[in-house]
């Protein structure tokens, strides 16, 4: 039986913890024997061995170093040292790694360890952060820097925000690091834009493959009875326009939410999931702000009671909020940015040509709301289901791993 383990800063919960959750569950039906090593502070539950890489303490120590230093992912000396350890233990024949940020893991010792092994290593890209000096995405500064040399960085005050700037260190420690393991690994972004910013970066002579980021299109499907949310929340006859995130902030286009409130009728209704208390207090009448939920089935509920999604976001590298809300049947307005556009056709929504139009925003609203939500349904939900399933995209992760381990 051959063996997977999986390394991510989550378990089980968030967006790459249902992945790696997933992508698990796909495994374990097609004979591996499957494992997990995570972080402290996103812990759900999982049907994989599991193993955390360090105590909560030892993260808040790693978030010091990086804020006062700029030293991002070099920090848990100790705590990497000891998942090496137990990576010999196990013995993987498959290590595939998610999100390596997040304040729990010394990059440099395990790719020492990588570089000297004879394991193979699929690397998921959920964001930027694996080819640039620091930032996890540039696309709002508008820096290309990290396609030849990292230097003064203009997001260092973006995550991972630090006080000081050692964007070209970085940036030249990673290259070593990530490039130290050779052929062996094999870097699979979430969408066919993050692939193309990937072959322009240092990974550009690794096998680079996209899997689109997978959906429970059983849990996440339309639901024909949603009245408990609009006799809860008092929405009949209104059109409401959901937004969701797992952290809100500028790039995720909270403020073009705010800004649209202002300009719609009180016809709409604009329900944001994922906020924040502080974020809370900014809302205005005529938007319901929701915070953090972890039932996908009360969130299947709000992609079926809304008219849209919207996805104002600056940056996104797949897109994940517009594929739940076409597996619901739901189309979705998105900026002509990033990501996002590659998932949507005439059919299953619309396409804002320049970020931050809000007029454009409404223009798009009001065409789905011209031709009715029914016409793009079954389209959207075709789509989900073609394109975003999770047994299929998952098992792409599969077929991936018997193709290196049959060329091994």
């Amino acid at each position: 039986m051959p063996k997977l383990l999986q390394i991510n800063s989550c378990l089980g919960v968030q967006s790459t913890g249902r992945i790696s959750e997933g992508i698990g569950d796909v495994a374990r039906t097609e004979g591996w024997d499957t494992y997990i090593a995570h972080g402290a502070r996103y812990v759900g539950t999982t049907k994989m061995k599991s193993y955390q890489i360090g105590p909560k303490y030892s993260e808040y120590i790693h978030y010091a170093k990086s804020l006062l230093f700029d030293r991002h992912g070099l920090g848990s000396r100790i705590a990497t040292r000891r998942l090496v350890k137990q990576i010999k233990e196990i013995e993987p024949d498959i290590i595939h790694l998610h999100n390596i940020h997040g304040y729990y893991l010394n990059y440099k010792i395990l790719f020492e360890f990588l570089a000297e092994s004879q394991i193979p290593v699929v690397w998921t890209l959920h964001d930027c952060w694996s080819f640039t000096g620091h930032c996890a995405h540039f696309v709002s500064a508008n820096c290309m820097k990290w396609k030849t040399q990292c230097f003064q960085c203009p997001l260092k005050h973006r995550y991972p925000r630090a006080l000081v700037d050692n964007s070209t260190r970085n940036f030249n420690q990673k290259k070593s690091s990530f490039l130290g393991v050779g052929d062996k690994l094999v870097i699979v972004p979430v969408s066919a834009w993050l692939a193309d910013q990937a072959k322009q970066s240092f990974f550009k002579k690794n096998k680079i493959e996209y899997i689109y980021n997978g959906v429970d299109i059983d849990v996440f499907s339309p639901k024909g009875d949603t009245r408990r949310l609009i006799m809860k929340y008092h929405l009949e006859g209104k059109t409401i326009i959901l937004g969701v995130a797992s952290t809100w902030t500028e790039d995720k286009g909270f403020l073009d939410y705010l800004m649209l409130r202002e300009k719609l009728s009180e016809h709409y209704i604009i329900v944001m999931i994922g906020l924040d208390k502080k974020m809370m207090t900014k809302l205005s009448s005529g938007i319901i702000g929701i915070e953090h939920t972890q039932s996908v089935e009360e969130l299947a509920e709000w992609y079926s009671v809304a008219d849209v999604v919207l996805s104002l976001s600056r940056a996104e590298t797949f897109g994940l909020t517009v594929a739940e809300g076409m597996a619901c049947g739901t189309p979705a307005v998105v900026y002509n940015n990033t990501a996002p556009p590659e998932l949507i056709t005439e059919r299953t929504g619309c396409i804002v040509e320049k970020t931050g139009d809000i007029y454009g925003v409404i223009s798009a609203i009001k065409e789905i709301q011209k031709n009715g939500k029914e016409y793009y349904s079954a389209a959207c939900r075709k789509k989900a289901e073609e394109c975003f399933d999770k047994t299929k995209c998952f098992q792409q992760y599969i077929d991936l791993y018997n193709e290196i381990l049959s060329n091994k």
